[in-house]
């Protein structure tokens, strides 16, 4: 779920981007639009970046967990 988030706020960021060079938008509230693409862009980048880290050592640990199996219940069989 958080990487889903993090690509919607990374076409968050693309939109303004677009509204900016389209429509000439400067400001978004009190901030200038170009920190709210960049803020939005950064957020989004983050989650998604460590969502995908995050699966990728659960993956690990899991194969580490499943071979340490596999080599405990090979040497049972050898007794």
């Amino acid at each position: 779920m958080p990487r889903f988030i993090g690509y919607a706020l990374m076409v968050a960021a693309a939109l303004v981007a677009v509204l900016m060079k389209r429509d000439g938008v400067e400001n978004i509230g009190p901030l200038p639009a170009v920190a709210v693409a960049l803020f939005l862009g950064m957020v989004g980048v983050m989650l998604v970046f460590t969502d995908l880290m995050v699966r990728g050592l659960y993956a690990q640990v899991d194969a580490a967990k499943a071979a340490a199996n596999d080599k405990e219940t090979k040497g049972d069989d050898e007794i």
